[in-house]
């Protein structure tokens, strides 16, 4: 058995959390997309929701229905469709939302960065602290990676070379390929660290494989693909979703000499 295999039979990502949880970060979520609204970075906050609808696709769709590496239970028991549902609906707004409004931040190097990150990671710092009140972690999620790792390795490669080969052969602007690296990992790490110092993931002999192959794969690979869109979307309009005013060469006028 190589390497590979060694890790991914003990990759499990769990989480265990509450119902005060859910309920908090609920609110959470609401009040950031009320604050980018009303700082008017509706890129981002179209981005996020783009971002929680995808990953619950992924989440549910593909993890639960499609391969089967998801579960969901309560009080230790396995649930159904609806329950499992609604979790992870949950789990895929919050993690989609927060984790693409990181992102996009980070690539449009916004004037507030400091304040959109701190609020952020903070609130994932925090929020198992405030939740103890609401009692035992009964709600735990589980989910194996073996059926899908090998292919987010394998994309995560062919994403980054594809970019390091257009970065070799064109003339036009290079690609940062080092920042695209910093912005995947770290926003992957700052939550698999979050979960893991307060309990809901918990610490075993797989935790330090679990956080480093997570942030180094699960985000990050769609990186290049993620800064192509927005580099896409604004050569024609501004945060605020206003168009951009196109540059428009304008030749001299010609001077016709006339003489008395």
């Amino acid at each position: 058995m190589n390497l590979l295999n060694v890790l991914e039979s003990v990759i499990t990502p769990t989480r265990n959390f509450n119902l005060l949880y859910i309920i908090l970060d609920s609110i959470f979520i609401v009040l950031l997309l009320v604050l980018l609204i009303l700082k008017k970075r509706y890129q981002t906050l179209i981005w996020s929701l783009f971002g929680g609808i995808l990953y619950f696709i992924v989440d549910y769709g593909y993890f639960y229905l499609i391969s089967g590496s998801r579960s969901v239970s309560i009080d230790g028991v396995i649930q159904g469709n609806l329950n499992t549902c609604l979790v992870l609906l949950w789990m895929s707004i919050s993690y989609g939302i927060t984790n693409f409004a990181f992102i996009w931040l980070c690539l449009r190097k916004d004037e507030y960065l400091k304040y959109w990150l701190t609020l952020i990671i903070g609130w994932r710092l925090v929020l198992p602290s405030i939740t103890v009140a609401g009692g035992e972690n009964n709600i735990q999620t589980y989910r194996t990676t073996n059926q899908y790792h090998y292919f987010m390795a394998i994309f995560l490669v062919v994403s980054y070379l594809s970019v390091i080969i257009y970065s070799l052969f064109t003339k036009k602007k290079l690609i940062n390929v080092l920042l695209l690296n910093l912005i995947g990992i770290s926003v992957q790490f700052c939550w698999e660290f979050s979960l893991l110092i307060n309990g809901i993931r918990p610490f075993n002999e797989a935790s330090i494989q679990t956080i480093l192959i997570n942030s180094l794969i699960e985000t990050n690979l769609g990186l290049p693909s993620m800064y192509l869109i927005y580099l896409g979307i604004n050569k024609f309009f501004n945060e605020d979703l206003t168009r951009k005013k196109m540059k428009i060469d304008k030749e001299e006028p010609i001077k016709i000499e006339t003489t008395d």
